[in-house]
């Protein structure tokens, strides 16, 4: 992926690591989409950055646990920019659960999967034909260290992220005859709202510092496959690396969440 000249959509892009990306790749010279539910929000994000020349901020209302709003949302921005090449399909929501009783985790678990799983889906399905019309482009998907290391208190999340992790594999495969190319974001805990106290964790990367690295490693590395911070490689090569057990145990000792 090239780190300017694009045309990206980021849908869930109204806070946390999706409205910082979509700020630093406006900055580095894209026109950027920045999707979420709600119309006033979307409203003062562009107009608190209206950029310059081309590197501008767009907005589209959408709800990705909805089919019809995505396709509702794909229609308008492939109408008012046929030039799209990039889509990042950040939204995501993460769930402490208890799967000792299904009362405590069933309707959780649910929601994880329509978010985090049949969301991305979705958003592939709406935009995958238009971008294989491109002469460059780029799907990116995002995982997390979670789907290499399990966090015991989120179940749904880790497995979450790991179906994306195996769906970006696989559709990597399938895509290579095209000229569109899957990337993986796979993020460390980072300090975000993505669960309460998230965003003061002292053992979660700062949201800045982390976009930052991710932002210089699509710009230094363009034929990469994955994208990872230097924090995320702890999680990500456990079972390579033969110490697995040990870095479970440490994940999990480190959660303010836990037991």
């Amino acid at each position: 992926m090239d780190i300017s000249g694009n045309t990206i959509f980021i849908p869930g892009s109204t806070s946390g690591i999706g409205l910082a990306l979509a700020l630093e790749l406006q900055a580095k010279g894209n026109t950027v989409i920045i999707g979420g539910r709600r119309t006033e929000l979307l409203r003062e994000i562009a107009a608190q950055h209206p950029g310059q020349g081309t590197a501008k901020i767009d907005t589209v209302q959408i709800d990705t646990t909805d089919p019809a709003s995505i396709d509702a949302a794909a229609k308008e921005v492939l109408a008012n920019h046929p030039d799209l090449n990039v889509l990042v399909t950040m939204s995501g929501i993460m769930r402490v659960e208890d799967w000792h009783r299904p009362e405590s985790f069933l309707a959780s678990a649910e929601s994880v999967v329509t978010t985090n799983v049949l969301g991305p889906i979705r958003l592939i399905a709406a935009f995958v034909e238009h971008l294989q019309t491109r002469p460059d482009a780029t799907i990116m998907t995002v995982s997390s260290g979670l789907a290499f290391t399990p966090l015991k208190v989120t179940p749904s999340y880790n497995a979450s992220k790991a179906a994306i992790h195996m769906l970006s594999e696989s559709l990597r495969l399938q895509l290579a005859d095209t000229s569109v190319k899957v990337l993986e974001l796979e993020p460390p805990s980072v300090q975000t709202d993505l669960l309460p106290g998230q965003a003061g964790n002292d053992h979660a990367q700062p949201l800045d510092e982390f976009v930052s690295e991710v932002v210089n490693l699509i710009e230094t590395q363009p034929d990469a496959r994955e994208i990872q911070v230097e924090r995320v490689k702890f999680l990500r090569y456990g079972e390579a690396r033969g110490d697995y057990d040990q870095v479970v145990a440490a994940v999990n000792a480190s959660d303010p969440h836990g037991d």
